[in-house]
C-alpha cells in the first residue's frame, strides 16, 4: 500500500481491480511506465534508517487499449511494495488540478525510470503549476492538521511523522508562492523537522509553525509569480501526441 495520508501529498488511493477482461494492471505497469520517481522521506530529504521506499509512477497504456469495453485501470497499486501508478491521462488530469501529489511527484529529485516520453512528461512540469497550488496544498495541510489534533483530543496521541510532513508540505507551499518552483528537498529545515519528528519539538511549538506558515502562504499568492491557470493546451497536445504514437 502507498504511504498513510501525511507521509506524502494525496493521490488516488481507491483500490482498483483488473477487469474481468482488461489488460493486467502489473503488466502495464512493468511494460509501458515512461516515469518512476522514489516519493516521500527520501525525496524530501528526511529519511531515517526505518524509512520506506516510497515509489510513484506513469504509464502510458497503448492507445487500442482504450477501444475496448474494458478500458485500462487510471491507477494501479505495485508490484512492489509501497509502488503506486497513474495511467498518463489520470496523471495529467491530476496535475492539472494541481493535485499536491502529482505535483511532488513531477518535482522528485530520485528519479529511476524515464524514457523519451517520460523526458516529455517532466519537461512540461512547469505546465502544470498555477495559483490553485495555494488552494490545494494548504486544503490538505489543513484536512492533515484537523486528523492530528482530533487524534490528540480523543486519544492523547500525536503522531510526531505525520506532523512532520504536514510543515514540510506547507514550506513547499510557500516557497513555491514565493518563487514560483516546487523544491521537494527540505534543505535548511530538515533538522528541525526531524526534531519534529522524533516528538522533540512540543505540540503548541508545532501548531505556531503551523499557523505562522499558513499565514506567510497566504500572503505568498497574492504577489506569487505562477500563472493564474495551468498550460492546459499544452499538457493536452502532449497527450495526444502520445496517444497517436502509441497506437
Amino acid at each position: 500500500m502507498p504511504s498513510a495520508p501525511g507521509t506524502s501529498a494525496p493521490h488516488d488511493r481507491v483500490p482498483h481491480g483488473p477487469a474481468a477482461h482488461g489488460p493486467d494492471p502489473h503488466g502495464l505497469v512493468r511494460d509501458h511506465t515512461v516515469y518512476s520517481c522514489v516519493m516521500g522521506s527520501r525525496a524530501f530529504g528526511l529519511a531515517t534508517e526505518d524509512s520506506d521506499t516510497d515509489r510513484r509512477g506513469v504509464y502510458a497504456a497503448p492507445t487500442p487499449l482504450f477501444w475496448r469495453l474494458d478500458k485500462p485501470p487510471t491507477h494501479v497499486e505495485g508490484p512492489r511494495p509501497e509502488e503506486f501508478s497513474w495511467e498518463l491521462e489520470r496523471f495529467c488530469a491530476l496535475g492539472l488540478a494541481s493535485n499536491p501529489g502529482i505535483l511532488e511527484c513531477l518535482h522528485s529529485p530520485l528519479v529511476e525510470r524515464l524514457d523519451d516520453t517520460g523526458r516529455e512528461l517532466l519537461a512540461l512540469r512547469g505546465a502544470f503549476l498555477s495559483r490553485h497550488a495555494h488552494r490545494t496544498f494548504t486544503g490538505y495541510a489543513e484536512g492533515q492538521h484537523r486528523k492530528l489534533r482530533a487524534r490528540v483530543r480523543s486519544r492523547g496521541e500525536m503522531r510526531w511523522k505525520q506532523a512532520m510532513h504536514l510543515v514540510r508540505l506547507l514550506l513547499s507551499c510557500r516557497d513555491l508562492l514565493r518563487a514560483g518552483e516546487l523544491v521537494l528537498d527540505a534543505g535548511p529545515y530538515r533538522d528541525r523537522l526531524l526534531a519534529v519528528r522524533r516528538g522533540e519539538v512540543a505540540w503548541a511549538e508545532v501548531e505556531a509553525w503551523i499557523a505562522r506558515l499558513r499565514e506567510e502562504a497566504d500572503g505568498a499568492a497574492s504577489g506569487t509569480p505562477l500563472p493564474a491557470e495551468p498550460d492546459r493546451a499544452r499538457v493536452e497536445d502532449f497527450l495526444i501526441r502520445v496517444r497517436r504514437a502509441y497506437v
